[in-house]
């Protein structure tokens, strides 16, 4: 978050998700066309209370220390709740989630207009998503592309629906043809994101699925050496994106999944449409096609109703599941949601039990990096002496440095619990 050497140039502050990733991006163009001189742009996040607090926090600071600086807030937690950021005295404008990736919302003339302070639609009646066409991500070895964006699951706990509207794709032929201009321009990884990607292709003629997208990036730019998928909800697998999994190496053997929680009666009062037997079939399954394949998945710690017993189902689901990255959240009760208004646990319950899932997840780690020792990855460098193997596990080079960008093989020699210390291999 640190402020961009040019003053001039726009600078773009992102919370959250690997699409406000890409989002930024084409922001970041659009206001760099339109001379949009001296302003700083924050895509804010609203899966958490706490993800609304950093960016309110970080506001703060920035127009302390750039008091002549336009701020304009846009992203989820700007579309959900505008009136709040609009009443910040240090916000000039609000932007929605729709209108942030149109050229035109980015005129100076629209963008830094004295009398308007908000411009958010209603994001549910968005029924397309345009393929946005990035030639780089800066400072990146990795390239996102969109490929869908809403939902038109309404879990419990979630408020992204009403941030980023229901599910749409982008047609398959943008697709191709983004990734296409990513490789051209030097990117070897690209990694398919939105917010529901599973759910990719309902909206579309012939309902393509993920699978079959997948498959037709990898058949029409035979160039690209590594695609990779954002997270996943693995009750939407379709067959043919299973048959990729065992037949196409250059689908990086790394999943992350949905599942929020190991017990049935949680799964129900988050309205998922799992249950924990499915998220053990599907780990099974996936491992059988492709043995090398691992897994992060998302969870909900302290969930309102959650009895000691319904955790430790939770816990041990990781051990089931074989899963490596865990990303865990406290529950965070989000206004206007169903479970805002479930009976709520104690705090001080909520932190304990995400700190143990953060130990079991401290603990999988170790037992993925233990076993890996001595064994020699191909290793895509994001820096100069860091970058990650196909199952995206951090490497640090200890006997040289590249340039980013660059795919070589790396013996991994030791680890710190987090990540594998390697020496490049002869």
């Amino acid at each position: 978050m640190k402020p961009a050497p040019d003053k001039k140039t726009p600078e773009i502050v992102t919370f959250g998700c690997r699409l406000n990733t890409y989002e930024s991006e084409v922001m970041k163009g659009h206001a760099e066309k339109a001379g949009l001189e001296g302003a700083i742009i924050f895509n804010t996040c609203a899966v958490t209370n706490e993800a609304v607090r950093q960016a309110r926090q970080a506001i703060r600071k920035a127009r302390r220390e750039s008091p002549d600086a336009r701020i304009i807030v846009t992203g989820c937690a700007a579309q959900v709740n505008p009136d709040e950021f609009a009443a910040m005295a240090e916000v000039d404008f609000v932007l929605g989630n729709d209108e942030k990736m149109q050229a035109e919302s980015w005129q100076p003339a629209r963008a830094l207009h004295a009398n308007e302070r908000v411009r958010v639609n209603d994001i549910m009646s968005v029924k397309e998503t345009a393929g946005h066409l990035v030639q780089g991500f800066e400072g990146r070895a990795r390239a996102f592309v969109q490929v869908q964006n809403g939902c038109d699951h309404r879990c419990t706990f979630c408020i992204i629906p009403y941030g980023r509207g229901n599910s749409r794709s982008v047609p398959a032929g943008e697709v191709v043809a983004q990734v296409r201009a990513l490789v051209e321009s030097g990117y070897r990884e690209v990694v398919l994101t939105g917010v529901d990607i599973t759910s990719y292709g309902a909206d579309l003629p012939g309902t393509p699925s993920l699978g079959n997208l997948s498959r037709r990036i990898l058949k029409l730019v035979p160039e690209l050496e590594r695609l990779r998928l954002s997270s996943i909800d693995s009750i939407e697998a379709d067959d043919e994106l299973m048959r990729l999994i065992a037949e196409e190496e250059r689908l990086m053997p790394h999943l992350h999944l949905s599942l929020q929680a190991g017990d049935d009666m949680i799964l129900k009062r988050m309205k998922r449409r799992h249950l924990r037997a499915d998220s053990i079939r599907f780990c099974e399954e996936a491992r059988r096609l492709r043995p090398d394949i691992v897994f992060g998945a998302d969870f909900i710690a302290g969930f309102p109703t959650e009895t000691d017993e319904m955790f430790e189902n939770t816990l041990r689901l990781v051990d089931e599941c074989g899963l490596t990255w865990l990303h865990v959240f406290p529950f965070s009760p989000r206004p206007g949601t169903p479970a805002a208004r479930m009976p709520q646990l104690d705090r001080g319950l909520i932190k304990a039990r995400a700190e143990r899932l953060r130990l079991k997840g401290a603990e999988r780690i170790r037992l993925h990096l233990e076993a890996g020792l001595g064994q020699t990855r191909s290793v895509l460098m994001e820096s100069e002496t860091v970058g990650r193997t196909h199952q995206f596990t951090p490497v640090h080079l200890i006997d040289a440095s590249v340039r980013p960008g660059e795919i070589l093989d790396v013996r991994l020699a030791s680890h710190d619990g987090a990540s594998f210390q390697g020496l490049r291999a002869a």
